[in-house]
């Protein structure tokens, strides 16, 4: 029986990254978890993706490390399945206006946000000899000038450019796309009524269901002539 095609989802123990992993695995993907310090939530989130009867291996791993890519990808590879479809979306959102921002949270950022996809996407590149898709999680923040959150800004807009680069890099093979969410979930930096009246600020009324946003990367998925695309969810954010 041959074995089914393997996806990577960074950042995948919790919130958006765990949606996509779910998405991914109920289109018959088995699943490599990547996550750091969401040690209960990886567990939970493993034994989810296993009731629906796919492989599921959680990696721990900390990606703001170049070494621990090359483990991360040790560790994939133990799956001794095709890599089809690799999902960045590990993140961290530091606060700090930048007359202020700490150079550490400006590092771990750009680190974790920006450096680590490019090097998880050298990685991938060697394993996907038969085609595959990364699709990098972006933020319509990228095309926003959010001062509170420079290092975070700063690496989503990178990470948009980095996404064209390397699909005309890795083409014809490799597809690389990008998905910017706007409001989703609400962050912890963010307080309920901070969130609220952005959400009002919005055309749509709504912050987006999880099912939305997962639904563009089945799309990505499925549509095999998109490449070096971002893809705006964002409930009409980008236009206010």
């Amino acid at each position: 029986m041959p074995s089914l095609p393997l996806a990577l989802i960074t950042g995948s123990a919790r919130r958006l990254g765990k949606a996509f992993a779910l998405s991914l695995a109920r289109m018959g993907y088995s699943i490599a978890l990547h996550y750091r310090g969401s040690v209960t939530e990886a567990d939970e989130t493993t034994k989810e993706i296993r009731a629906l009867g796919v492989d599921c291996l959680p990696i721990r791993a900390d990606l703001t490390v170049p070494e621990k890519v090359d483990f991360l990808f040790s560790l994939v590879d133990e799956f001794h399945a095709p890599l089809k479809v690799v999902v960045n979306s590990a993140a961290i959102m530091p606060v700090g206006n930048p007359s202020e921002l700490e150079l550490h949270d400006w590092d771990s950022a750009l680190d974790l946000n920006l450096r680590a996809p490019f090097l998880i996407a050298q990685q991938a590149a060697k394993r996907m000899t038969e085609g595959g898709l990364i699709v990098n999680i972006t933020d319509i923040g990228a095309q926003k000038a959010w001062s509170r959150y420079p290092s975070y800004t700063v690496s989503k807009a990178g990470l948009e450019s980095l996404t064209k680069m390397l699909a005309r890099a890795l083409a014809p093979e490799i597809r690389v796309n990008a998905i910017a969410p706007g409001l989703v979930l609400p962050s912890d930096v963010v307080t309920p009524e901070k969130w609220q009246q952005l959400v009002e600020k919005l055309p749509l009324k709504r912050a987006a269901t999880l099912d939305e946003i997962t639904s563009t990367l089945e799309f990505l998925i499925k549509n095999e002539y998109i490449t070096g695309q971002t893809i705006v969810v964002d409930g009409g954010y980008s236009l206010i």
